[in-house]
């Protein structure tokens, strides 16, 4: 490999973890964590990728994503600060190392689930630029699976492909309240393209997760919000689509759509959205 290749690659993955960070970068600043009560024995620990739920019972405590690897001891320190049960299981929404990153840290310990494709996924390496040591779940499920422990049950759901082709809804019956991974962050999609996502199906994975019987949501990134939020945010999912659809067909370059998604769904210029979803829109839409 030549130098001049060498300084491209090394550039084109600076870029893809600077488009990474900026995407998943979530008040307060990265490293600082801070947690907040949802609801009785449901809590979230937010900042430094995505929001993590933690949910207390009388036999362990069961966590929903665990952020980057270096944010272990963080999330150990605002787990204890809420209960003194362990946790017992982690199930991760999708396979970035920003909700799936510290299972390198937990594993040892804790028994993590996620989808199979979501597995998949970190075993194959399908992300650009994660962690070269990211740890798989031991434990998959393609539809559904539940973790019932101290006399309280979370089931894992999943309903199709969106921001990945693995992503899980996670269901607190009892508390009606989902954590959507990043079926929901922000106020616009990424779609993952290299990770099996799909804009088609996006909307359609949502009408399946409305179908549950919730009040509450905490989305992948973002403010706890509800149903109606969750809504909104598949709304727009379907506005998207439609305008970037009508943009491809009336025969409009990649560049163009680009400036529209730019101006009116509010794509950054270097966002993983430019890069991993634009591509992956001209050829899904045509």
């Amino acid at each position: 490999m030549n130098r001049t290749t060498l300084v491209r690659l090394s550039g084109a993955t600076l870029f893809l973890l600077g488009s990474w960070a900026a995407y998943t970068q979530n008040p307060p600043a990265a490293g600082q964590l801070t947690v907040n009560k949802v609801k009785d024995d449901l809590y979230e620990i937010v900042g430094d990728g995505g929001n993590v739920a933690v949910y207390v019972t009388g036999e362990g405590v069961i966590m929903i994503d665990d952020k980057f690897e270096q944010d272990y001891a963080p999330i150990m320190e605002k787990v204890k600060s809420v209960t003194t049960q362990p946790v017992k299981y982690i199930i991760n929404t999708h396979h970035h190392s920003d909700h799936s990153g510290g299972n390198v840290k937990f594993a040892p310990t804790v028994e993590i689930i996620s989808t199979a494709n979501a597995r998949a996924n970190i075993v194959e390496k399908k992300q650009p630029g994660a962690p070269a040591n990211m740890t798989p779940a031991r434990i998959t499920f393609t539809d559904e699976t539940s973790v019932f422990l101290g006399g309280k049950e979370v089931r894992a759901k999943y309903f199709g492909r969106g921001h990945t082709n693995g992503d899980a809804v996670i269901y607190f019956p009892a508390l009606k309240t989902i954590h959507t991974g990043d079926l929901m962050a922000g106020t616009t999609p990424l779609i993952d393209y290299p990770g099996g996502g799909s804009l088609v199906e996006w909307t359609k994975t949502l009408d399946g997760a409305m179908k549950l019987d919730f009040d509450t949501v905490i989305p992948g990134h973002g403010n706890v919000t509800d149903k109606a939020g969750l809504l909104t945010y598949r709304n727009n999912v379907e506005k998207l689509r439609t305008r970037a659809q009508g943009l491809i067909r009336s025969g409009k370059s990649q560049a163009e759509i680009g400036q529209v998604m730019q101006s009116e769904f509010g794509w950054a210029p270097n966002s993983l959205q430019m890069s991993w979803s634009l591509p992956g829109i001209m050829t899904e839409l045509k």
